[in-house]
């Protein structure tokens, strides 16, 4: 694959990956390596988190597509060999978290795919993507949901680094969802989000 021509993106934004996508490969353990060493790389290149963990899902019976799919994504990396996370030092220590979600995107199971990154100053220290596990059924309570998530991250972020003796001057979350930010905002429930009061709803206490 060194010779292969750069590509500006790794992956279709509209693909179609399923579990029928072309035909069964004849050696899927070349898949599994392959998808083994992006899941190391991953760990520097946060740009192809989200396309692994795409393909991640189909490591039990990968077909033609998803195969050429995992090489595209080679294609893209020869693009942009030297690209990595920058840990720039800052002294001003404010937690910046930016959350989304992609309602009903997978087309298997129709579960939403969520994703947030945290950044501590400048640096970013944690980031998750990955399918939620149930299947919600409005695009506020896939938001809801991820937003409970990466607020129990912050809890675990700044009681790491309170016990590291620095001290986190101020938390941003940030969601572009309005409706969804109303509902955080807001401690009586309505009859379209009441059933996840229970599974989603965390007290900041005292960090709220």
């Amino acid at each position: 694959m060194l010779g292969v021509k750069p590509s500006s993106f790794p992956m279709e934004q509209n693909h179609k990956l399923s579990t029928t996508s072309g035909d069964h490969l004849d050696d899927a353990s070349k898949y599994r390596r392959l998808i083994g060493g992006f899941l190391y790389l991953t760990i520097t290149r946060l740009d192809i988190m989200y396309f692994i963990h795409i393909l991640s899902y189909f490591m039990q019976d990968p077909h033609q597509g998803h195969w050429e799919a995992a090489l595209r994504i080679l294609h893209y990396l020869k693009s942009s060999p030297k690209q990595a996370i920058l840990l720039a030092p800052h002294k001003l220590l404010d937690l910046h978290v930016y959350c989304d979600s992609d309602w009903a995107s997978c087309p298997v199971t129709r579960r939403p795919i969520t994703g947030y990154l945290v950044k501590l100053g400048n640096a970013p220290v944690s980031w998750k993507t990955k399918k939620q596990v149930t299947t919600s059924r409005f695009s506020v309570e896939a938001k809801y949901r991820l937003m409970a998530n990466a607020s129990s991250e912050i809890v675990w972020i700044r009681n790491l680094v309170m016990s590291l003796g620095l001290h986190v001057l101020s938390t941003h979350l940030y969601c572009e969802n309005q409706a969804t930010l109303h509902i955080a905002n807001n401690p009586i429930f309505h009859e379209r989000n009441e059933h996840i009061e229970i599974d989603c709803y965390i007290w900041m206490h005292p960090y709220s």
